[in-house]
């Protein structure tokens, strides 16, 4: 046990560091630990980590001397935020500073980052194909990672920058999911027209990040992109209609009218969709499903995502 290489999991409760844990955790002869971080330790799921395994700590990526704590005397470190818990993209690029931060004076030896890209290396602020928001971004919770990869480069800290994909789990979970339409048909709605979007399974973005850190050295300072399949939001309802067995029509919706749907994000989100679509080759370009499959051998496609979640499609 005391050879074994810690990995400090931010975020260890949520979707991503969950699915890195439950993958160190179940590799017991991996050569690797989990020291998860939350805020509760004494929360649910901070408890089931503990329960199998997890060394838990008390951490706040809003408190830099808490987060130095969990940090020190680890091999290293899976950071991540989650912008849609505050909608600030500015709080985000902190917690990312206080990361790297702590990173560097632990001497951490890899650190995976979870980014997205910074959407204003394609499209400036004076680019009125797409809104700028909140005064200086075009998707807030992309840019703000994007920008915070300079972060831990600047801090001099071993790390991979991890480019996420779309999470499935969203059509459960985020309200994407096919909705009943006033002639009784289900739809999904997204503004996409026929690109192909790049989507993978949260728990799988954990596991890749753990064949990260397992390949170790390979993947410094390497930008790594991952996806399950990179697919258009016709075959996504071609396939929802086989899953819960019952018509799933796509309704391809342009971007401004997106922006006006009633719930919290429809703007951001809006203009994350139309990047997808308007730079579908650079978005999808980065996203490698053979090196995603590589990482992560159990690497789950749509269909398989489907089959594992067909009773939860309606009812999320």
């Amino acid at each position: 046990m005391h050879d074994e290489k810690v990995i400090a999991v931010v975020g260890a409760t949520g979707a991503q560091g969950g699915g890195l844990a439950r993958a160190i955790l179940r590799d017991s002869a991996g050569g690797f630990s989990v020291r998860a971080l939350t805020r509760d330790p004494h929360a649910p799921k901070a408890r089931q980590l503990a329960d199998s395994g997890a060394e838990v700590v008390a951490a706040d990526l809003d408190d830099p001397a808490s987060v130095r704590r969990a940090f020190a005397g680890a091999f290293g470190a899976f950071c991540v935020t989650n912008y849609w818990e505050h909608h600030s993209p500015e709080r985000e690029v902190a917690q990312a500073g206080t990361m790297a931060a702590a990173a560097r004076h632990a001497g951490l030896r890899h650190i995976v980052w979870s980014t997205l890209e910074d959407t204003r290396r394609w499209m400036g602020l004076d680019d009125d194909r797409m809104p700028t928001i909140k005064g200086r971004y075009k998707v807030p919770h992309f840019d703000g990672k994007g920008e915070s990869n300079q972060l831990f480069i600047d801090a001099g800290v071993p790390t991979t920058f991890l480019l996420t994909s779309f999470y499935w789990d969203n059509l459960i979970h985020f309200h994407m999911g096919p909705r009943r339409g006033t002639d009784g048909v289900l739809a999904i709605t997204f503004p996409l027209g026929d690109s192909r979007m790049p989507g993978i399974v949260a728990e799988d973005i954990g596991r890749c990040a753990y064949g990260i850190f397992e390949g170790g050295e390979e993947f410094l300072g390497r930008m790594v992109g991952i996806a399950g399949e990179h697919l258009t939001c016709g075959q996504m309802a071609e396939r929802l209609t086989s899953a819960v067995g019952e018509r799933v029509r796509y309704d391809a919706v342009p971007p401004q009218v997106y922006r006006t749907l009633d719930f919290p994000g429809a703007e951001d989100l809006a203009s994350m969709f139309q990047f997808k679509r308007d730079f579908q080759d650079v978005f999808c370009g980065a996203r490698d499903v053979a090196l995603s499959r590589h990482l992560n051998p159990l690497l789950q496609t749509f269909d398989q995502w489907l089959d594992r979640n067909k009773t939860r499609i309606l009812s999320g």
